[in-house]
This record gives structure tokens, C-alpha cells and sequence, in this order.
């Protein structure tokens, strides 16, 4: 990938998000948005390796997108009235900022998270048009085909229009019947950065684990009481603080058993910790926590010991069972059965593993705890198989070359 190439991925990881938002802030039409603005990285493509990479390319690819948006609007067969329509709303300069905080992008995200839509639908919108991800990607996130994905998108955004639902953060009164589609959108752009799910992109995209952070941190000034918007900013700091360690030189997955702890980042894990005791005094006072403030919880006490041998893995256990009554996913069992494994042996662990078969089939991760898990009681050409299973599947280059170092290393 040539040095221009590169600047134009950078800018669609940097900048989509941006373009997106400012063009719903303008012309109130999601479609229109994401159509334009994919236009103008296709001008991209076209005009920078001639002309060269503009110094400010987000400030020139929204110019670029404005115009697109203005020329298709034209084109259309009621051209004359949307675009008089058009400029009568928003003019030539966009509409006064609306809402506590100013920032087109959390709005768009309230904008997606809408109740009228389904909550998958919500989430799966979000990611497309704030977090910028691909439908691959998205598809993946949901363990769904990539078809299904985005007739699922079509459909969000065609009800969107249909129902004139405003681009707005709303009062503090729909806030609660907004944020749990907010902070699914949240942790799984986090996610996706935090361990990408594609071949064809880095390992570990920064661009959206900061962006993650920036908007939850954001959404934590506008609802500063809510326990799961302070649990999922606590889970995003506690896990991000690894990050340094997280990658080998050589760019390999390093796993929490092998990590440097010593290069993990002390001041996001101490801010994390110190989220975590509040929602922990507010849980004492009788306020019970919910799916992230569990979560946040047990990454603290990964978090807190200094060698791995010192982890209080009943705590953990302990910790996956109370989440288990709150989110009974087959991922949830699987999570709690890596912790089973430290505290009763890998035999306990792999008898609970087994029983997610038909529901985890198809991820990757199943499979790659189930090889690790039969590695520990010595039955090698099972877990190579499972191993191969996992690497099948994987779609983290980091990820695939600890896999294959695994099975590798099978007698």
C-alpha cells in the first residue's frame, strides 16, 4: 500500500464518522449522508494521487460530501423542491447546535439508537453510520450473513425517514429510554478496535477504541448518575489500559496469562478502578448493577494483582454468575467457564464448553477455548482439531498467528 493509499485509510477510519454526521446535521436524510460520503472517498481514490494528499483531508472530503449531497439532490425528479426544501431548513450554514452537548456525532448516535427502531436494528445502524464499520464486519459482530445485515440497515434507515426522527440528543427525560442502544453501540465499536474481526485490517484499530472512549466519556457528562454508562466507561479503561501489551513485536496475540503487566497503563486503570468502587458503594446502598458495572467488575479483578497466580478467580466466578441471571448468552457461559476452568480444572470447564456446541458453532472463539482446554488434559489430537476449527473461522491476523503457535507447539 503505497503512502497515499494509506492516508486515504487512515481518513475513512479518522474521518467517515465526522462526514457522515455532518451531512445528517445538514441535510436531515441518512441515506443521502452515507451515499455522499462514500463519494467522496471514491473522489479520494480518484483526485489525490494526482493532486496529493490535502493538508486537512477531513475538512476536504466534507466539502467534497457537501457537494456530492447538493448535486444529487438536484438530480432527483423533485429536485427543485427538496433542495429548496433543503436550503429553507438548514441554508448554507448548519442549524444551531441542539441538545446538551454539541457533538454531531453522539447525536447521529441518539439518532440510530432511537426506540421506534428494534433494538438490533439500532445497534447495527450505529456501527454503520457512527463507527464507521463495514457490513462485514457488522455481520460478523452479529455472528449473522452479511445479506441479512444489511437489509436489516435498509430497513432502519427507511424507518428513520418515514418517522422523522429528529437528529438530536434528547432531553433529559428520553435519555433512559436511549442509552441501552447507545452503550451497545458503544462497547461493540470498542470491541471491533479493541480486537478487529477482519483479515484485511489492523489487529487493533485505535480509531475506534479512542472514538469509543471519547463519545462514552461524553454520554457519562450527560448522565452522570446512570451506573451502566460509569460500568461500561470503567470496563472501556480497565480493558484499554492492556492495550500496549495486548500485540508481540512480531504481531501475535498475547494473551492475559502472558502480558507484560508492568506496561500496562497505570493511570486508565486506577480511573477504571476508582468507577468500579463507586458502582460498587452505590450497589451496597441497594442499587443493582447491571450487565456493564458486572463486566467493569470483573476486569478489576483481573486488573488489580500483579501476577496472574494472584487472581481470585471465585471472585470472578462469582462475578459471571450474577451476570449469567442478567445475560443468559451462550458467550456469558463460555466467559464463565474459562473462569471455572482456573478455580475447579479444565475437566469441569470442558464438560460446560460441550454444552454451548450448537449455539457457539460458528465462533471462532468456542472452539479456540475448547483446544485450549483440551491441550491441559493432554488430548492433543483433539485440540489440534479444535485448534484448526478456531483458525478456520478467525478472521484477527494477530489472533491467527497465536493459533497457529498453539497448535503448533501440540506433541
Amino acid at each position: 500500500m503505497n503512502d497515499v493509499e494509506q492516508a486515504i485509510t487512515r481518513a475513512h477510519r479518522e474521518e467517515w464518522a465526522w462526514v457522515v454526521a455532518t451531512l445528517t446535521r445538514r441535510f436531515g436524510d441518512l441515506d443521502i449522508a452515507e451515499d455522499a460520503a462514500a463519494d467522496a472517498f471514491a473522489a479520494a481514490l480518484e483526485r489525490w494521487p494526482a493532486d496529493g494528499v490535502p493538508p486537512n483531508p477531513g475538512a476536504w472530503l466534507t466539502t467534497t460530501a457537501n457537494r456530492k449531497a447538493i448535486d444529487r439532490i438536484r438530480r432527483e425528479s423533485k429536485r427543485d423542491d427538496k433542495y429548496k426544501e433543503a436550503q429553507m431548513v438548514y441554508g448554507d450554514h448548519p442549524p444551531e447546535p441542539l441538545g446538551a452537548i454539541d457533538d454531531d456525532r453522539l447525536r447521529l448516535m441518539f439518532t440510530c439508537c432511537h426506540p421506534a427502531l428494534a433494538m438490533e436494528s439500532r445497534v447495527a445502524l450505529t456501527l454503520r453510520m457512527v463507527g464507521g464499520l463495514s457490513m462485514p464486519e457488522i455481520a460478523r459482530a452479529f455472528l449473522v450473513q452479511e445479506t441479512t445485515m444489511g437489509q436489516r440497515i435498509t430497513r432502519a434507515k427507511a424507518k428513520i425517514k418515514a418517522a422523522r426522527i429528529p437528529y438530536r440528543v434528547p432531553s433529559t427525560g428520553d435519555l433512559p429510554a436511549r442509552v441501552s442502544g447507545v452503550l451497545a453501540v458503544l462497547y461493540l465499536v470498542f470491541n471491533e478496535g479493541y480486537l478487529a474481526s477482519g483479515p484485511d485490517t489492523d489487529p487493533v484499530r485505535d480509531d475506534l477504541t479512542t472514538e469509543a472512549i471519547r463519545l462514552t466519556r461524553l454520554l457519562r457528562a450527560l448522565m452522570p448518575e446512570d451506573g451502566e454508562v460509569a460500568g461500561l466507561l470503567a470496563l472501556m479503561l480497565l480493558t484499554e489500559a492492556r492495550h500496549t501489551a495486548r500485540v508481540s513485536a512480531s504481531g501475535e496475540l498475547v494473551p492475559l496469562d502472558e502480558q507484560d503487566r508492568g506496561a500496562w497503563d497505570a493511570t486508565l486503570i486506577a480511573e477504571g478502578h476508582r468507577l468500579v468502587r463507586e458502582r460498587l458503594a452505590a450497589a451496597a446502598a441497594g442499587a443493582a448493577p447491571g450487565r456493564y458495572q458486572i463486566l467493569a467488575a470483573i476486569s478489576a479483578v483481573h486488573t488489580s494483582v500483579r501476577d496472574i497466580r494472584d487472581t481470585d478467580w471465585s471472585q470472578v466466578v462469582a462475578l459471571y454468575d450474577q451476570l449469567s441471571r442478567l445475560d443468559a448468552s451462550p458467550i456469558v457461559a463460555m466467559n464463565r467457564a474459562i473462569a471455572v476452568a482456573e478455580l475447579d480444572g479444565p475437566d469441569v470447564a470442558l464438560a460446560a464448553i460441550d454444552r454451548l456446541e450448537d449455539k457457539l458453532a460458528d465462533y471462532h472463539a468456542y472452539h479456540a477455548t475448547r483446544a485450549d482446554l483440551l491441550r491441559r488434559l493432554g488430548r492433543s489430537s483433539e485440540s489440534r482439531a479444535a485448534y484448526d476449527k478456531a483458525i478456520g473461522l478467525v478472521g484477527n491476523t494477530a489472533e491467527t498467528a497465536y493459533l497457529n503457535r498453539r497448535r503448533d507447539q501440540l506433541q
